[in-house]
């Protein structure tokens, strides 16, 4: 029980951080692209109220760490995004997609940031990088997952807006089965062979990108 609680008091704040920013980037494309829906139901917003799903962000992910799963999912409130009144719907919505990712590839590379910071003072307190570490594990996660070319997750959105139009419409009627394909994924223990390529990919890059400051802490 003890660890229960200390792991959610590490991983709360890097959860809350990474769904928001996560859905309010959706958002923020959405309404550079012409679609005003998700601004105008004040979901373009930092504040994690307008994103938390009781049942997606808490009960879910609590339940699959208590039965040990590899890896933990969960989800928002999907924003709303009327894809039709984008300025050009079937390219646009792949960019709306593919701006939740990309918010935490950022949010994983400030994690990073921090960890390497924290590591070049070489202090005895083991709170803080034990937060930032969970918030590079947290956002390559929901990065790697959201990926999965299955709509509605946002790698299944990208791939429609990638594909051609006969191709798109026949991919996307999948949709209402998306998220029992990814259940039957993950109990199959079939997940894994996505997330962990995507996540060592995404990590590496990140190392890279954070390369220079380490070298200048050490």
């Amino acid at each position: 029980m003890n660890d229960l609680v200390q792991t959610f008091a590490v991983y709360a704040l890097p959860i809350v951080f990474a769904i928001t920013l996560h859905e309010a980037a959706h958002a923020y494309a959405a309404k550079y692209f012409g679609d005003l829906t998700a601004y105008s139901q004040g979901r373009m917003s930092l504040n994690p109220i307008k994103h938390i799903d009781p049942i997606g962000t808490l009960l879910i992910p609590i339940a699959l760490y208590a039965m040990g799963s590899p890896f933990l999912f969960g989800y928002a409130k999907p924003v709303p995004v009327e894809f039709g009144r984008l300025r050009n719907p079937k390219r646009d919505m792949a960019w709306v997609a593919l701006a939740g990712p990309a918010a935490n590839l950022v949010m994983g590379f400030l994690w990073m940031a921090l960890a390497v910071i924290l590591a070049g003072f070489q202090g005895r307190e083991e709170f803080f990088p034990r937060m930032a570490q969970a918030g590079i594990i947290t956002n390559l996660v929901i990065f790697a997952f959201n990926l999965i070319p299955v709509p509605p997750l946002d790698g299944g959105r990208i791939l429609t807006g990638m594909l051609p139009n006969s191709l798109a419409y026949k991919f996307a009627r999948i949709e209402p089965y998306g998220f029992f394909i990814v259940l039957g994924l993950l109990f199959l223990n079939m997940l894994h062979y996505w997330m962990v390529p995507m996540m060592s990919i995404a990590g590496s890059l990140l190392a890279i990108l954070i390369s220079p400051l380490t070298f200048l802490l050490r």
